[in-house]
């Protein structure tokens, strides 16, 4: 369980990939600091188990569900991460209850620069899109975010500069993919609703 709260920008250093799976090494002194093999980090939103941990680098498999249904799928050595611990009973829920499993991928579609923030459209894949409600949380690549605007086939947040700085996505440009998470919360009422379907 996470917040969406990024605790640091990390870096791929290696990716080996197999046949149906992928070793990914990832520098990240920070989240390392106290991380021992078996917990779990989120790497753009998406929640890994550490296999081994060295100076201030984790490496975690990636099977391939996880490729084909992400974005961890393009990952290449040199390409900055946002990363996440997990939550613990004692932390401050300063984000929303993520869950670190990734329900749809979308295409940046534009950025419009404002005088302290950025507004930064994204598709809205129709499979979650009943999910997806202004002013709701929603989380792009592990980013707890709030949903700004939302029309039929996009919505919108706002990136204030903190965000923009120490998040990947603050350097992510039109036509680039991300992870996207929806609230947790509002599938389980759907569920729970007569007629509900997951």
């Amino acid at each position: 369980m996470f917040t969406g709260i990024v605790e640091e920008l990390g870096q791929v250093v290696s990716v080996e990939r197999g046949e149906a799976s992928a070793s990914v090494c990832i520098a990240g002194p920070l989240v390392t600091s106290d991380v021992g093999i078996g917990d779990s980090i989120a790497v753009n939103g998406v929640c890994l188990t550490v296999t081994s941990v060295r100076e201030g680098q984790f490496t975690a498999d990636v099977m391939d569900e996880t490729l084909r249904r992400s974005s961890l799928g393009g990952l290449q050595p040199g390409t900055d991460v946002n990363l996440e611990r997990p939550l613990t009973l004692a932390d401050r829920l300063g984000g929303h209850i993520v869950q670190g499993h990734v329900d749809a991928t979308a295409r940046l579609l534009d950025r419009s620069p404002g005088e302290n923030w950025d507004v930064v459209r994204f598709e809205l894949p129709q499979t979650i899109a009943r999910y997806v409600v202004e002013k709701g949380s929603i989380t792009v690549d592990g980013v707890s975010l709030t949903v700004a605007g939302r029309g039929d086939e996009w919505f919108s947040v706002s990136l204030i500069p903190t965000t923009l700085e120490l998040t990947t996505l603050g350097r992510k440009r039109p036509g680039e993919q991300v992870n996207l998470e929806v609230d947790v919360i509002a599938k389980y009422v759907e569920q729970l609703l007569p007629g509900g379907r997951i």
